[in-house]
């Protein structure tokens, strides 16, 4: 069935809260960060108020290339598979995209990995793919430097394939386990890839039966021109920053006429901005804890951030001149959409500290702050434009602006008919109406006996 409401994914990427340097607020979390207790906590309350799914980024490495890094922010996490197995156990309803690279893995591991989540959580994870745009995290892969970007992109797309194709070598019957007879599957519904491509040589089957939800829902976050090829092919939640309607607007028009390209509709991907929620009981309310994040921010950090974006460490420049030159984005090796999002603001006459502190302090992403009513307003607003399908929500400070939206703002909008009251049944996919995807080799074994 189609979506009728908006979708609502709780964000997790610093283990305290979207702001950079969140653990410095007297009620940040500490060392509980590594523990299960912590983040069930915050699984629970999400499923109480009917979110439709956690998102948890990742990195493969610690932040350090530039000097602040390991001092101020080095970003611990954990892994985030091993979290979701655990919180899939101890919830019942809620999804959870997980973040995992194309790069530094095997087509095999992944799939059998996703599908094991799948199973164990009865339909409810889907993988965020991401090509890895780091040097620290490719020095830990046996690389000097990151792989090229058009090579990233190139091989995620094979990688996705192949994964795809994994998940498909069971046909969704081929499990019979008849004890009568003695078989355990019908050999027949159980398919060999024989995959030989430029990235991948595999020849499966899967040893695991096919995910229940066919496919774990395919997300997708990189906005270079790459990256929006990537998500029209393959993605079902698309994940971008964008800053207002218009932008929005055109953003969407853009992904749909490359989908089409691709033979696909316009409903088969849901479109998810990022926002930075601060509710309060009033504007000035929001106004000052936002204000009070911002004095934790350090200078040298806030710079460091800034030059791991830009490609240019700007801490040799003077802190309070303008920004110099920057890469061409089309030829740079990093993370464009945030190459792109930097060169955006640099425009605007900003000096290298104020940018800085800018990009720290709220991520590009755009701040909603108000009462529960405002923040509502401007979610309902986007939403019913048809900018937006639903919201990543990158809470400044965790757990307490994650609880505070989940029960204040989230009522707001099932007041409004925005968002459910109750989870439907069925999978995540289900649930975000998206289409179950077709076994690709029972669709090719019917064609044939059509034929026959």
């Amino acid at each position: 069935m189609p979506r009728r409401n908006m979708i609502l994914a709780a964000f997790f990427y610093n283990p305290q809260g979207d702001h950079r340097l969140s653990w410095r607020h007297p009620s940040a979390p500490r060392h509980e960060i590594f523990g299960l207790d912590y983040y069930r906590r915050l699984a629970e309350a999400a499923e109480r108020a009917k979110l439709d799914t956690i998102f948890i980024a990742d990195h493969l490495g610690v932040w350090n290339r530039f000097g602040s890094g390991l001092a101020h922010y080095a970003n611990p996490r954990l892994e985030p598979l091993s979290l979701v197995s655990a919180l899939s156990a101890v919830t019942k309803d809620i999804g959870f995209l997980v973040t995992a690279s194309s790069s530094y893995t095997e087509p095999f591991n992944t799939a059998r990995m996703f599908a094991s989540i799948d199973h164990i959580s009865n339909g409810r994870v889907g993988w965020n793919v991401v090509t890895t745009a780091l040097e620290e995290e490719a020095v830990n892969f046996g690389r000097d430097s990151n792989i090229e970007h058009a090579l990233r992109y190139e091989r995620a797309a094979e990688f996705l394939e192949v994964t795809k194709a994994l998940w498909d070598s069971w046909e969704d019957d081929a499990l019979v386990i008849d004890k009568t007879s003695g078989l355990f599957a019908n050999d027949e519904q159980i398919h060999y890839l024989n995959h030989h491509g430029k990235h991948f040589k595999v020849r499966g089957p899967l040893n695991i039966p096919r995910p229940p939800q066919g496919y774990p829902v395919i997300v997708q976050a990189g906005s270079s021109d790459a990256g929006r090829n990537l998500a029209a092919g393959h993605a079902e939640v698309h994940f971008a920053i964008l800053r207002n309607e218009a932008q929005g607007l055109a953003y969407r028009a853009d992904i749909n006429e490359r989908m089409a390209k691709f033979g696909r509709t316009p409903d088969s991907l849901k479109l998810l901005w990022g926002v930075l929620p601060i509710v309060a009981g009033s504007a000035s309310e929001a106004e000052e804890k936002q204000e009070y994040l911002e004095t934790l921010m350090l200078d040298a950090v806030a710079v460091d951030l800034l030059s791991s974006w830009a490609g240019v460490d700007l801490s040799v420049y003077p802190l309070d001149g303008p920004i110099p030159d920057l890469p061409d984005v089309g030829t740079f090796n990093g993370w464009r959409t945030w190459l792109a999002l930097v060169k955006d603001d640099a425009n605007k006459g900003l000096s290298i500290r104020q940018l800085a502190r800018k990009i720290a302090n709220t991520g590009s992403v755009p701040l909603v702050a108000g009462t529960p009513s405002q923040v509502a307003d401007q979610l309902e607003a986007w939403f019913i434009s048809g900018a937006a399908d639903g919201y990543n929500l990158m809470f400044p400070l965790l757990p307490e602006d994650w609880m505070n939206f989940m029960q204040t703002v989230v009522p707001e909008l099932q007041r409004r008919g925005l968002f459910r009251t109750e989870y439907e049944p069925g999978t995540l996919r289900d649930r975000l109406g998206l289409a179950r995807p077709r076994n690709s080799f029972a669709a090719a074994r019917g064609a044939v006996g059509a034929r026959a």
